[in-house]
């Protein structure tokens, strides 16, 4: 059973960052594109990022570009989204999901709140 555990969310003041993690099982983690999503109050999901098995090539959204980085480690199972400078816009719920697309399997999300 494909499992995934988000975590590293929380409440952050516009310009800062965070660091999300996603800790995987149930699957072969380093034979899978991974991907990062997003669900804003109000809205639907949004694709954030994607980072190829061996993760040598990344794909990021227009809105995250140049402020976000998608990395893995599959030594440890774990997929990680960098976010810096912050905006409000990019509060939302984040999701690690299994694959390219970011519409396969996800977690049960983790809450970024960019607030003053």
């Amino acid at each position: 059973e494909v499992q995934l555990v988000e975590s590293g969310g929380g409440l952050v003041q516009p310009g800062g960052s965070l660091r999300l993690s996603c800790a995987a099982s149930g699957f072969t983690f380093s034979s899978n594109f991974m991907s990062w999503v997003r669900q804003a109050p109000g809205k639907g999901p949004e694709w954030v990022s994607r980072i190829t098995s061996g993760g040598s090539i990344t794909s990021y959204a227009d809105s995250v570009k140049g402020r976000f980085t998608i990395s893995r480690d599959n030594a440890k199972n774990t997929l990680y989204l960098q976010m810096n400078s912050l905006k409000p816009e990019d509060t939302a719920v984040y999701y690690c999901a299994l694959g390219s697309t970011g519409t396969g399997p996800k977690g049960q999300g983790t809450q970024v709140t960019v607030s003053s």
